[in-house]
């Protein structure tokens, strides 16, 4: 019995592979083609940053911040931690840059890595990748819609289907305090009931218990007060509109008069998007997001309304390969051609011919590493490729090559000037 390798990565660390980039490639250019239609702007920050960044901005009663954030001491004495999110980084780039100062709303996307110590499962990972959108300076409910619309924009591009749409209100400054009372009255009653977690979670913000999975606690959590019967008007007016815009919009909505977020820096509209199965069993969330008027502020800058959602980029990942035939990574991207080759001179002809075929954006393979031709042809055959293109010592020194069609076996000798022509003839 083989042993297993004496360095692996680390528990819910997972590498990339060559045969997974195609779908993470598929993901960011489909993605950030819509993002930059809907007028976002990238914008890169820092994947370390200050933790108390994290700990005023998410806030201190969160899982992310109490168990899920890796913090490090440096040697100079400063207390950072590897981002778990990204609304804090990027709101403090907002700040820090002056950008209240350009004309408003800014429109930003982001993507790569996060980290959270938490416990890995299907599609969920200690170190994994989001692709985010903040809109600073728009205080409008059509922001909130627009925000939606564009995550299922990207999603139905990818033929993500039986999307829906769970959305929420959770009010704001003036509402919401009346209303975790209400809640932490109604959650002591029931105290007994209720997870370890839950329980300290009364005392601190009992919200956070309407976001908790333990099965124990969904009894409890079915029959709390709902938040939109204590919403006040203005909270009440921005989420009838929202809704009115997603009726418009003609898009899937269900509302989830328990769905809070994570995050203690959500205001007014909160929402995930979920796939589900034809069955209607709902799938892992992709999408979670809604609106944070306070967290500028909170930060340090001015009152500054704002809003954004993120995409976990595994589990989408998961269920594009999911779906996907089983091919070799290589036919995923396409190849049209390969290249195969006898001998030094040959060879040398070959590279040149692989160059032109490159800037003909023809796709092609090659094993130029293998001399045997009988080799070469049986790795063309798992590629499935149409053609393969032949040179010998004799097609060196002619200056031509054959073009072998692979499924009748017929070879036909092309000029290697006329090559690529011919090639971008075949393949339409």
């Amino acid at each position: 019995m083989a042993k297993p390798p004496k360095f692996q990565a680390p528990t819910g660390m997972h590498d990339i592979l060559p045969e997974d980039q195609p779908y993470f490639q598929k993901f960011y250019s489909t993605a950030s083609s819509v993002a930059g239609f809907y007028g976002f702007d990238k914008i890169e920050t820092p994947i370390v940053e200050e933790a108390e960044l994290f700990s005023k901005g998410v806030g201190m009663s969160t899982d992310i911040v109490e168990k899920q954030m890796y913090v490090l001491r440096t040697r100079g004495g400063d207390y950072l931690a590897l981002r778990p999110e990204f609304t804090a980084g990027v709101s403090r780039a907002y700040i820090e840059h002056g950008m209240f100062n350009l004309p408003q709303p800014l429109k930003f996307y982001s993507f790569g890595p996060l980290f959270r110590s938490e416990r890995p499962q299907a599609g969920r990972y200690r170190q994994f990748h989001q692709f985010n959108l903040e809109v600073f300076g728009e205080q409008n409910s059509v922001m909130d819609a627009q925000l939606i619309q564009i995550f299922y924009n990207i999603l139905t591009e990818l033929k993500f289907k039986n999307l829906v749409i769970e959305i929420n209100s959770i009010g704001d400054s003036q509402c919401r305090p009346y209303y975790k009372k209400l809640l932490s009255n109604y959650l002591k009653s029931r105290e007994s009931s209720l997870c370890a977690d839950c329980r300290r979670r009364i005392k601190q913000n009992p919200l956070r218990v309407l976001d908790c999975k333990e099965e124990k606690c969904q009894p409890v959590k079915a029959q709390a007060p709902q938040i939109v019967d204590h919403l006040c008007e203005p909270c009440k007016s921005h989420f009838k509109e929202v809704l009115e815009f997603l009726d418009e919009l003609d898009l899937p909505y269900r509302l989830n008069p328990y769905l809070v977020r994570g995050l203690d820096y959500y205001t007014k509209t909160v929402f995930e998007i979920f796939e589900e199965t034809e069955e209607g069993e709902k799938m892992g969330s992709l999408v979670g997001g809604g609106r944070y008027d306070g967290l500028i502020r909170l930060l340090g800058g001015k009152d500054t309304p704002a809003c954004g959602a993120a995409a976990g980029v595994e589990r989408i990942v998961e269920t594009l390969k999911a779906r996907s035939k089983k091919e070799s990574s290589l036919q995923q991207q396409g190849r049209g051609v390969f290249l195969a080759q006898l001998g030094g001179f040959a060879k040398r002809k070959s590279l040149k011919l692989f160059e032109e075929l490159r800037k003909a954006k023809i796709p092609v393979a090659e094993s130029f590493g293998r001399d045997s031709l009988k080799t070469q042809l049986r790795i063309a055959d798992k590629y499935q490729v149409p053609y393969t293109l032949i040179i010998g010592q004799k097609e060196a020194l002619e200056d031509s090559v054959l073009i072998r069609d692979m499924k009748t076996g017929k070879q036909d000798s092309v000029k290697l000037d006329r090559a690529v022509a011919e090639i971008k003839k075949r393949l339409k």
